[in-house]
Parts: C-alpha cells; sequence; structure tokens
C-alpha cells in the first residue's frame, strides 16, 4: 500500500522556483558606496538549488531593517512566479537581527519542526552554539519561507538536509 506521502511526492512539482535574499548591513552598505561584497553563502545557496534541478529565480540583498526586510519578503510572496522564499542572515541575537521579528508576522503557519531539525542537527556538528539560531520557517499565500543563518556551513546544512523535501511542502502547502 503506497503511503500518501509518496503520493504526495509523486504530484509535488519537479521544479521549484526560488528568491534568495541576503540579509546584512555590512553587504548593503558597500553595495549603496558602489564597493565589492562577496555574498558565499547565497553562491553556495544558488549551486545546492541548481544543482537539484530548481531554478534561482531572485537574488536580492537587503539590509538589517526590519521594513526593508518585510517589504521584500511580502512584494516576493506576490509573485506567482515562485515558490519558495530563502533568507540569509540575520537570525541570531544581535540587535541588529531582525529577520525573524519582519518575516514571522508574514507566516500563514509556522513549519516548528524546521527548526528544531535544523538546530539538532546543528548541535551535532557545532555542540551548544547550535541553540544561538533562531532558524525558522513557514507558509504564506502557498509559499515555503526558510529563514537561515548567514554562515554558508549552516546554508549547507539546511539545504542538503530539507531541499529533497520542498517540492512535497509545497505540494501540501497549496492543496
Amino acid at each position: 500500500m503506497k503511503l500518501p506521502r509518496d503520493e504526495h511526492r509523486k504530484r509535488a512539482p519537479k521544479v521549484l522556483r526560488f528568491a534568495l535574499v541576503t540579509v546584512s548591513s555590512s553587504r548593503y552598505a558597500a553595495k549603496l558606496g558602489g564597493k565589492p561584497y562577496s555574498d558565499e553563502s547565497q553562491e553556495k545557496a544558488a549551486k545546492f538549488i541548481e544543482k537539484a534541478g530548481h531554478v534561482v529565480e531572485v537574488r536580492d540583498l537587503v539590509d538589517d531593517d526590519l521594513e526593508m526586510i518585510r517589504e521584500t519578503v511580502s512584494k516576493l510572496l506576490k509573485d506567482p512566479n515562485l515558490d519558495v522564499v530563502i533568507l540569509i542572515g540575520g537570525t541570531g541575537f544581535s540587535k541588529k537581527d531582525l529577520t525573524i521579528e519582519a518575516v514571522k508576522p508574514l507566516f500563514e503557519k509556522e513549519i516548528e519542526g524546521f527548526g528544531e531539525i535544523f538546530r539538532w542537527l546543528s548541535f551535532q556538528e557545532v555542540g551548544a552554539s547550535a541553540f544561538l539560531s533562531r532558524a525558522t520557517a513557514g507558509i504564506s499565500r502557498g509559499r515555503a519561507v526558510f529563514c537561515l543563518p548567514g554562515s554558508p556551513h549552516a546554508i549547507e546544512l539546511a539545504l542538503k538536509t530539507f531541499l529533497p523535501e520542498m517540492p512535497h511542502l509545497i505540494y501540501i502547502a497549496r492543496s
């Protein structure tokens, strides 16, 4: 007997369309000043996503500003060509880390298990400092929104673990 999840996976979209948004005051200031900046984490995310056969439709950079983050995500959630929005950075505890506060009110449903599992996997690799991440995810307008730490290692851990289930998630969110 086939399990419902197998049926869901069969019916899930084969190719997802992603938006990647880095949240960083220092990179944003460099961009505004016309200075070069690097974004290793966003590059790593794009490579993982494309290697899995999905498409990165949008790449953006915003300041650690609550309204700018919320406005950017709200606009992306209205885009019918997107399935998943990933925010990179701003998930810690410094005064500037506002990604969670900006995005959580937009969630219709929070995916609590994502943050729990992400921190558990992180704990296995980095120890107790894993609790310093507020990584979270949710559903809004039939799209998945993931808020990930800004480190390249965190991006790799999250995507190698959760990317295979994202089509299944999108199918369920839109059912």
